[in-house]
């Protein structure tokens, strides 16, 4: 079982940025891309970013293209989700997410490992 703890979440104002943190067994680090998904209430899941394990490569959804940046730090077995820009509709609960399959994740948004969650509310 991969275990992926998500941390960072809090209430901002929009506008305002939060980042989102997401620790991994260095395993899985040195192994797998990783990635971002949402889920507001009575929505379906959104798929936010992924990146692959090397870092050279990040994929956004459509919504989230120039506020949202995905980056991992291979060696602290951390990846981030920096969020500029915040709106209300960005609420969610947030989701750190690993594939082994980058192609999977970042195209496909299908993944084998998800975490616990991390609620980002945004107000008005």
């Amino acid at each position: 079982q991969v275990q992926l703890a998500e941390s960072g979440g809090g209430m901002v104002q929009a506008g305002e940025s939060l980042e989102l943190s997401c620790s991994a067994d260095e395993r899985i680090m040195n192994t797998h891309a990783m990635g971002w998904f949402r889920q507001a209430p009575g929505k379906e899941p959104e798929f936010v970013a992924a990146i692959t394990w090397s870092g050279d490569e990040t994929y956004y959804g459509e919504s989230m293209k120039g506020r949202f940046t995905i980056s991992r730090d291979n060696a602290k077995n951390t990846v981030y989700l920096r969020m500029d820009s915040l709106k209300p509709e960005d609420t969610a609960i947030y989701y750190c997410v690993a594939d082994l399959n980058s192609l999977r994740l970042g195209m496909l948004h299908v993944y084998d490992d998800r975490g616990q969650g991390t609620q980002v509310t945004v107000s008005t």
